[in-house]
């Protein structure tokens, strides 16, 4: 099983690549995870958010296959301890496909991308900043595979 992680922002500091890609290596082959930055639509004085959260969803859709099991990253969501993140994990597996984590821009994600996901995920209730939430994601990742392998790393 692959993860696939789509995140509107680009052009992420050093601290976040770092942290992140601490996470990423040490995930095995079968549990990888791959970072695919969605450019955010267009935002100013004038905007029109909703064709901003459009395009975001739009240029999200042309990165899927259409295969994977979809997952929305949403305050609305369900709210996982690491141990539920695991079973889900676990579940992700058995089911054979690949997972897509999706993560919308400030205005949240696409709603027509929001209703066709397979399940809508809370990280928490606090409005997280999005360099943070990729790290935050890694870790827990890492984590629940730790616990699936029974690696000593979740004490």
């Amino acid at each position: 099983m692959k993860l696939k992680l789509l995140a509107v922002g680009t052009k992420m500091p050093s601290w976040v690549e770092q942290g992140v890609g601490e996470y990423r290596k040490r995930l095995p082959r079968d549990f990888s995870l791959e970072i695919i930055e969605i450019a955010p639509g267009a935002r100013g004085k004038n905007a029109d958010i909703a064709r901003a959260v459009a395009s975001e969803g739009e240029r999200m859709r042309e990165r899927l296959k259409g295969t994977e099991h979809l997952v929305a990253l949403e305050v609305s969501g369900k709210p996982w301890s690491t141990e539920q993140l695991a079973e889900q994990a676990a579940d992700w597996r058995l089911a054979g496909r690949d997972v897509a984590l999706l993560v919308g821009g400030p205005d949240g994600i696409e709603p027509g991308l929001s209703a066709r996901a397979d399940q809508r995920w809370s990280l928490s209730p606090l409005t997280l900043p999005h360099p943070l939430v990729r790290i935050l994601l890694a870790e827990q990742l890492y984590r629940a595979w730790t616990l699936l392998v029974g690696h000593p790393y979740h004490r």
